[in-house]
């Protein structure tokens, strides 16, 4: 169960917010709670970024902050009995001032005055419909007070999403546990994973022990691959069997007080690689062991994917998938036949977290408490004539979560073993 973070971190975190706005204000609506069918509504889960600076976990909310202002923190939120209220915005979350959500649209205009530049998320109809009349009405009201009103409109998420990418001392220590419940899930998918059992079963098996150990849930959709189904990137539908002599591919995370853990295996169904697909396992294998190593402070992000590209083409070449000079084939892209990704994301908050990975026109330097994942692959279509036979419908990746530090990479999901011995040691079959 999520808990709101102390008042401490959060005012922190709202204090370094305010100062990189300077003279500008921002207005930050929570998440709309999405329909699943007909009135149906999915579980309600807080927008990342408002829940990262004021810990409100419930729908129908927006936050106004206004550096510099008397009450420069304010909450606009539900008045029902049975959630937070205005009195716990004040008291439990901090908030200056706290009024209810219907009035927001009345008081909006002349909460304002005094600042020309507004950081907001355009895309809500309504939302975008209340913004902007509230703007013109006080446009008019400038003319007559000499109060400067906002003329001038930024996208919310670009500040603040270079404020979330360095993660704090508590919010890797929360990344640790997601990633501890989810090594725990992946184990579990392992030995439950025999011949004959279902993807959704395995599905079951994963998130049912998110739940059990704490988490919220999968910090996004399980999937569950075997044999040809794991060539397929985001395969979701976790419908068919598992099949003697094949490989499966689990890539699930858990989320655990918002925070997502985002790890992949590939294992074998029988307990054992054929000799075919402990090749490319291989393979795999070396291109991440070497892609985390590059993931140090002081290194373009770029650089673990560039890595991760190397290392499988020549492999590639090694296995006879492709044919040429390697540097020519990573600079046509012919790898990308079986490698069609990128090899690493920012982690945190959500799956795919805030945060460039570019700077300009050069990629981002790397720097301590930076998370982020490191997760290549290979995946050989079934009707690929020009493959090996014996590797045609194996596809494989190998997904790790990374903390940048000072000195080497700190892999927060080590304990999920990903040399062969010790994964056929986990898939044993008796």
């Amino acid at each position: 169960m999520a808990v709101v973070p102390p008042s401490d971190r959060l005012g922190a975190r709202r204090a370094a917010y305010m100062a990189h706005l300077g003279e500008d204000a921002a207005l930050l609506f929570g998440s709309r709670v999405p329909h699943r069918n007909g009135d149906t509504e999915h579980r309600y889960r807080p927008c990342s970024d408002l829940w990262y600076l004021t810990g409100w976990e419930e729908p129908e909310v927006a936050a106004l902050f206004r550096p510099g202002a008397e009450q420069p923190f304010i909450l606009s939120v539900p008045h029902l009995a049975d959630r937070v209220g205005v009195e716990g915005a004040r008291e439990v979350h901090g908030a200056d001032a706290a009024f209810p959500i219907h009035e927001l649209g009345a008081r909006l205009g002349e909460l304002l005055q005094g600042y020309g530049t507004l950081h907001y998320a355009f895309g809500d109809p309504e939302r975008d419909r209340m913004v902007f009349t509230a703007v013109r009405a006080q446009a008019r009201a400038a003319a007559r007070n000499g109060l400067e009103v906002p003329h001038r409109l930024v996208d919310a998420g670009r500040l603040l999403a270079e404020l979330r990418l360095r993660k704090s001392a508590e919010e890797v220590a929360t990344l640790r546990q997601a990633a501890a419940i989810t090594v725990e899930a992946h184990l579990a998918a392992m030995r439950a994973g025999r011949p004959g059992v279902y993807e959704y079963e395995v599905e079951a098996e994963v998130d049912h022990l998110f739940r059990r150990r704490g988490g919220n849930g999968p910090g996004y959709p399980t999937i569950v691959g075997a044999g040809v189904n794991a060539c397929v990137l985001h395969y979701v539908t976790n419908r068919s069997p598992l099949g003697r002599g094949q490989l499966c591919l689990v890539d699930a995370g858990c989320e655990f007080r918002y925070y997502t853990a985002d790890v992949t295996r590939t294992w074998p169904v029988s307990g054992r690689f054929e000799p075919a697909q402990r090749a490319l396992y291989d393979v795999v294998r070396a291109a991440q062991l070497e892609a985390i190593d590059a993931a140090r402070p002081g290194r373009p992000f770029k650089g673990i994917h560039d890595t991760a590209v190397r290392v499988l083409t020549e492999g590639m070449v090694e296995l006879g998938l492709l044919e040429g000079d390697v540097d020519a084939l990573v600079q046509d892209e012919s790898y990308k036949r079986y490698y069609m990704h990128g090899t690493s994301h920012w982690l945190g908050l959500d799956v795919h977290d805030a945060g460039r990975y570019w700077i300009g026109p050069s990629s981002r330097t790397l720097e301590p408490d930076m998370v982020l994942t490191v997760e290549p692959g290979l995946y050989i279509p079934a009707d690929d004539t020009r493959a090996p036979e014996a590797m045609r419908g194996v596809g494989i990746r190998i997904e790790d979560d990374v903390r940048v530090t000072e000195g080497p990479p700190e892999v927060l999901t080590a304990a999920c073993p990903t040399a062969p011995e010790d994964v056929e040691s986990v898939c044993r079959r008796s």
